[in-house]
């Protein structure tokens, strides 16, 4: 029974310093102290009647240091409670019925309630003030024998009532587990609703509850039986009466219906009972909680040993009975890791169906799906729905979310609910700024990048090496080799160990830029850093110098990184097999590359759209249409859906060819097979047209292309300026650059270029150098390309000496001329009627190292053989030289050059001579030198082709030139 704490003023309250709390007792409720508690200032009384004295068990615990009780205890006025005190019992009454436990606390409140009314009263007053010292003893009032006599009776009542339920228990054991107004319903159609049962048994009185058992396999449907629940007082009564329409029809089945037979809380209180006793002290588990347990260790260990057999964990999951909402959590995050956005979602409506709600994490994992899967839309409807059923977003949750908008590019999105994360939580971890770095280094945005930095370790938060690694990166995007350096001494300085992830950032940042500038060298120092830390390359490093050799066209390399992955015993992946077949391609050796693809099929790689993109493209470009469609017929029956890029590959091809027509006929192929045309596609289709000149097509397709809402960007308005700058229409080209600056679109090396070539063709140095004062004030650097047209723009005008001190400045600059730029300086003088200084400038572009090309040999032979009748001897000499370097270069020239230096070389030797035998060594195997009919016929056709063309015939010779049309296709080409 309850005691309470009781203060008296016969044993004085020790004082100490220390007060004594609130909630300790100054008086204790038990009637002898036990053993383990340690005398202490405060004395305890029972409400129970002392023990015998004569009792021999308790004559023990009167000895000793007891404290000394006092003469007189309070105790009930009834004599039978004396006699027969309420003893609590010994055993567990967790043992005994659990729906019996609640007479037995009723009959204990009911003997004591009147015959300690003062506990009711300081129950609750004591703890806060001592209560009155009790009074002296009297005679017992009236009124207070009759309270006894009604507590008595009431004893009896209880009894007697105690005595009735276990006879009713004894007779009806199954009844006291039956649950009032419940029934069974069976044979039920598994189509059948809630609210069809409900209308049918509402006829028997107000329904509480239906519940329909739902199919383990198919939670749509029903399992056939269900349960009905009465409410209201006469629930019972209502539950008889549906009882009597047992074997009714009902949507064509004759329905089972029973009273509820208790059977599930009798087995509830079984299980209650056995899982109290136990088994030595083992918690008892049925049959079926040991295999659903046995099932969820399976799965889980084989989502930690093999998460890559995707099969064996999705049939793990299956064999679990009932799952809880752990292992659906674990199976959307399983899911999420892979991408799999929609079966991810599918598990998660599964679990909503079974019942079970979801929580934090596991929307946590199921937003994470989405941005695995670059799915922002959808993962933005999953925050809306957790704020809706008000679950709080967790810090990880900012961070899936921040890194999602990052991974898309999208800064400031990430910034916004980077923010909101601040404003919910008031500290931060580096996972999350780790994301909104990543975020502002993808969209080059290295200052705000930094100043996360600087604020992350403001607040005291270590940045772990992915934020090296992810600065590094970010430094290698603005071509920054200089902070890209610093980050890397810094990682090393605060005690972090380089990994292959850390040297492929800095091989990364020489194989994507400085490459071209010529840093090989630190790019293969690097590899030897690496193999002197012990640490090997990956599969993503050896990728990246192949990349970086292509760049350079040095396929040897290419093909040497190549080999020394096979050497390592590592087996080339999908991404490396495709920069291999790109290097065949771009050496022309398409038939090696076919060859490839069949080895990647062999090995069960998956070919790509990017394995067959550069296939079509080095075919089309070729001219070999039948074999580019036969690649294209090949990347369909290997199960590649060609896409919008797939299409570009192919009028790219045709473009470089100037094959216009068959171009536009693929484009007309794309929009049958419902494949919209993008911005590269009509790029490439204006620039074709612009290499012919056709600016009036080129505008049209302009028009198409805003009219169709495309971006329309820097590489468009190239394609326009090159076609007006080519048809010689420099006011429209004015008109473009007007609109460029109206859309708020910077113009770059490339448009500046190709402005300057624009008016070195109409010879107007004048526009030529505005530009390039132009250029230099928006922070826009020349390159050897814009000296070139620079220099072509001087010679034509004839002012050689500014094309001179244009050299000294390119010199000057840190920029070596090519040999486009040397050819045009030859041009130049060769045009002011000076072979002596063109000679000066081809020995000067020998000593520099460049290996003169056809193009500067057709201009200084021909500047020379027009003047050596009148010039001195040694002009005879120099072309001499020339002609037998060309002869051991075995470089052959077309027809009309042919002709055109055989009428030259009649007017320097009319009999022939030692230069017209060298030289003719240079001519077409089937010219003949007796054809005076044929030289006859074509001698004035070649006069006026050399005298109007002789300016370009050098330009499209070569593959670096400023009026090179690939370079500026392939500047925007889609897999570049």
């Amino acid at each position: 029974m309850e005691a309470f704490p009781f203060s008296t003023s016969q044993y004085p309250i020790p004082t100490t310093s220390t007060p004594l709390p609130l909630s300790s007792p100054i008086f204790s409720s038990k009637p002898f102290p036990s053993p383990t508690t340690s005398s202490s200032s405060s004395v305890f009384v029972c409400l129970k009647p002392p023990p015998d004295s004569n009792d021999p068990s308790n004559s023990s615990s009167l000895s000793g240091n007891q404290p000394r009780r006092p003469n007189k205890s309070l105790q009930t006025s009834n004599p039978s409670s004396r006699q027969n005190p309420l003893t609590p019992s010994k055993s567990n009454p967790l043992k005994k019925n659990p729906l019996n436990s609640s007479a037995y606390v009723t009959a204990n409140n009911t003997n004591h309630s009147h015959s300690h009314s003062l506990t009711n009263k300081l129950w609750l007053t004591s703890k806060l003030s001592p209560p009155p010292p009790p009074p002296p003893p009297t005679s017992p009032p009236l009124r207070n024998r009759d309270e006894e006599e009604t507590g008595s009776m009431e004893n009896r009542e209880i009894g007697s009532a105690e005595s009735n339920d276990s006879d009713i228990d004894t007779l009806h054991p199954e009844t006291r587990f039956r649950q009032e107004g419940k029934i069974f319903v069976g044979n039920l159609p598994n189509w059948v609703k809630k609210i069809e049962v409900t209308e049918f048994f509402r006829q028997f009185g107000p329904i509480e509850n239906v519940i329909l058992i739902k199919g383990h396999n198919n939670t749509e449907k029903n399992a056939g039986f269900g349960f009905v629940i009465y409410g209201g007082p006469t629930a019972d009564r209502s539950a008889m009466k549906a009882v009597e329409f047992d074997g009714v029809e009902f949507h064509g089945r004759i329905l089972t219906v029973k009273l509820d037979n208790g059977k599930r809380l009798k087995e509830k209180a079984e299980d209650r009972a056995r899982w109290v006793e136990g088994d030595k002290g083992v918690e008892y588990r049925s049959k079926w909680h040991e295999e659903r347990e046995s099932s969820r260790k399976e799965f889980r260990k084989i989502l930690e040993t093999e998460p890559e057999n995707w099969q064996a964990v999705v049939r793990s999951f299956e064999r679990i009975k009932k799952p809880s909402r752990k292992e659906y959590g674990l199976m959307v995050k399983y899911y999420a890791r892979r991408g799999d956005m929609h079966r991810a979602r599918q598990t998660f409506e599964s679990m909503r169906a079974r019942g079970i709600e979801p929580s934090s994490h596991v929307y946590t994992s199921l937003i994470h799906a989405y941005a695995v899967g670059r799915d922002m839309e959808e993962a933005l409807h999953c925050v809306r729905k957790m704020k809706e059923e008000s679950i709080e977003m967790s810090l990880v949750t900012y961070s899936i979310i921040v890194g999602g908008f990052a991974k898309v590019g999208n800064a400031d999105a990430a910034d916004h609910w980077f923010n909101e994360a601040k404003e919910r939580h008031p500290s931060l971890n580096a996972i999350i700024y780790g994301s909104i770095i990543y975020a502002h280094c993808q969209t080059r945005n290295m200052e705000k990048a930094e100043a996360l930095v600087r604020e992350m370790e403001e607040q005291g938060i270590d940045a772990p090496i992915d934020i090296y690694h992810t600065m590094m990166d970010g430094y290698t995007m603005i071509d920054n080799e200089e902070k890209c350096l610093i980050v890397f001494d810094r990682l090393k300085e605060c005690g972090f160990t380089p990994s292959v992830v850390t040297y492929g950032c800095l091989i990364n940042l020489y194989t994507k830029f400085i490459f071209q500038t010529g840093k090989v060298s630190e790019a293969l120092e690097i590899t030897r850093m690496m193999k002197m830390a012990g640490i090997k390359h990956n599969m993503k490093t050896y990728s990246m110098l192949i990349n970086g050799f292509l760049k350079l066209k040095d396929w040897a390399n290419a093909f040497a990184v190549f080999e020394d992955v096979s050497k390592e015993g590592l087996k080339p992946d999908v991404v490396l097999y495709n920069n291999i077949i790109r290097a065949f391609c771009g050496m022309g050796n398409m038939d090696r590359a076919v060859c490839i693809v069949m080895e990647m099929q062999k090995e069960r790689h998956r070919p790509t759209t990017r394995t067959f993109m550069p296939i079509i493209h080095g075919f089309a470009r070729a001219g070999e249409m039948r074999r580019a469609l036969e690649i294209f017929d090949m990347m369909r029956r290997s199960g590649c859906i060609p896409t919008v890029h797939t299409y570009n590959a192919l009028i790219l091809g045709l473009v470089e060819k100037r094959q216009m027509e068959k171009a536009v006929g693929i484009l007309d192929e794309m929009n049958l097979a419902g494949i919209s045309p993008n911005e590269h596609t009509y790029t490439s289709i204006m620039h074709g047209y612009a290499s012919l000149g056709d600016i009036g097509r080129a505008f049209e397709y302009f028009s198409k292309l805003k009219n169709e809402g495309l971006e329309v960007d820097v590489y468009t308005y190239e394609a326009l300026l090159k076609a007006c700058c080519k048809s010689g229409r420099m006011q429209s080209a004015l008109a473009v650059t007007k609109e460029m600056s109206a859309r708020k679109i910077p113009r770059n090396t490339f448009v500046y270029n190709i402005l300057v070539d624009g008016w070195a063709r109409r010879g107007d140095v004048w526009e030529a150098a505005d530009l390039m004062q132009q250029m230099k004030k928006e922070g826009v650097q020349p390159d050897v390309h814009t000296y070139t047209s620079f220099i072509n723009a001087c010679s034509k005008a004839g002012d050689m000496m500014r094309a001179t001190q244009i050299i000294q400045e390119m010199e000057a600059s840190g920029i070596k001329p090519n040999v486009k730029t040397y050819t045009t300086v030859i041009h130049g003088w060769a045009r002011g009627s000076l072979p002596e200084k063109a000679l000066n400038c081809f020995e000067e572009m020998k000593a520099s190292g460049l290996k003169p090309d056809k193009a500067v040999f057709h201009c200084l032979v021909t500047s020379l053989l027009s003047r050596a009748t009148f010039a001195e001897a040694y002009i005879y000499n120099g072309l001499l030289s020339i002609c037998r370097e060309m002869v051991e270069s075995d470089m052959t020239v077309d027809m009309g050059t042919a002709v055109h230096w055989s009428k030259c070389l009649r007017k320097i030797e009319r009999s022939g001579g030692e230069l017209t035998q060298i030289l003719q060594k240079t001519f077409p195997p089937d010219w003949t030198s007796h054809s005076v009919f044929y030289s006859n016929s074509v001698d004035e056709a070649s006069n006026a082709e050399i005298d109007d063309d002789d300016d370009h015939m050098y330009e499209n010779s070569g593959d670096d030139g400023f009026g090179s049309d690939s370079d500026n296709v392939m500047s925007y080409s889609p897999w570049a």
